[in-house]
């Protein structure tokens, strides 16, 4: 079968090196967005899916948009049996949507109808979920809402981070679209309508939902924690300092006053809203690098009794 991809981040890469390997695909070309100035120097750099594309010798086209005619006869030219999408960031215009013989099937990581939209790993870590997977869907012309074509669910670690379950997920969706894939060429597909209603929308990540609050549960702070790793952080101040919480555990500590210091003894421990505590394992002082807790505490006051947070 011959297929276009279009994807841009790590996630997508294992699909893409799935497709070029299997038997049964001819990867045609691929899309992605373009190249982005990254880092302190802003050095123009590749996304991680053109560069495996460079690698095998596969055709690269990075439109700043599809919403134009170039788009759409660029993909007319190719003439794909299918178009696979995975992470690739852009929305597709129902012209490139309805013109491959089977059209285009999404690998996104939640399990729709729940957490459709542009962060649904992150938003199944804050939310403390237990279960998240991958669905493979035929798209059509809403966000997230086409049928349903395969499902991987797997569970989630108490102490899992987004950037950990990002990791397996991209790995576990690379397997689903190779399963749905032998469906599709089989002809034994069962598509199943997505119910309509509101089930969360994973809206995109930003800054602003860094600070910590400590007046939280314990849970609640642990979560965020968790989901907001590896960007943009959590966060929180110490002796007047912003400091990224890289990692926690839930602690079998307990305190009674939210924000206050517990214990100092290779973690800090801190007291949240409802008397729980966590133990914070990994931090990253502003300006240097992420920290065991150990080291923080050899190069930063903490005294138990004391208050963090603003």
């Amino acid at each position: 079968m011959n297929i276009v991809f279009m994807g841009t981040p790590d996630f997508a890469v294992p699909c893409l090196e799935k497709l070029i390997k299997s038997e049964n695909c001819n990867v045609l070309a691929v899309f992605t967005q373009p190249d982005k100035k990254v880092g302190r120097k802003q050095l123009l750099t590749p996304p991680p899916v053109k560069v495996l594309a460079v690698q095998h010798n596969i055709p690269v086209y990075q439109p700043v948009t599809l919403k134009n005619e170039d788009a759409f006869e660029t993909i007319r030219k190719l003439n794909p049996d299918l178009l696979v999408v995975v992470a690739y960031g852009k929305i597709l215009p129902k012209p490139i949507l309805d013109y491959p013989k089977f059209g285009c099937i999404n690998v996104h990581a939640s399990l729709l109808p729940k957490y459709r939209g542009a962060a649904p790993i992150q938003w199944a870590v804050l939310n403390g979920d237990k279960k998240t997977g991958v669905c493979v869907q035929q798209m059509d012309i809403g966000i997230d809402t086409g049928d349903i074509l395969f499902t991987e669910e797997t569970d989630i670690g108490i102490n899992e981070t987004s950037e950990e379950l990002f990791e397996r997920l991209s790995v576990i969706g690379a397997d689903a679209l190779i399963k749905t894939m032998d469906l599709i060429i089989k002809g034994q597909t069962n598509p199943v309508p997505q119910p309509d209603g509101d089930f969360g929308y994973a809206s995109m990540i930003d800054k602003s939902m860094s600070n910590i609050d400590w007046s939280k549960s314990a849970f609640e702070v642990h979560n965020q924690i968790r989901g907001l790793q590896s960007w943009p952080c959590a966060s929180t101040v110490i002796n007047g300092k912003n400091v990224k919480v890289h990692k926690s555990v839930l602690s079998s500590e307990k305190g009674n006053e939210a924000g206050k210091v517990v214990n100092n003894k290779n973690v800090v421990t801190v007291s949240c809203g409802d008397g729980n505590c966590i133990d914070i394992l990994e931090l990253q002082p502003d300006g240097k690098k992420r920290m065991d807790a150990k080291s923080f505490l050899a190069g930063n006051k903490i005294e138990t009794g004391q208050f963090i947070g603003e």
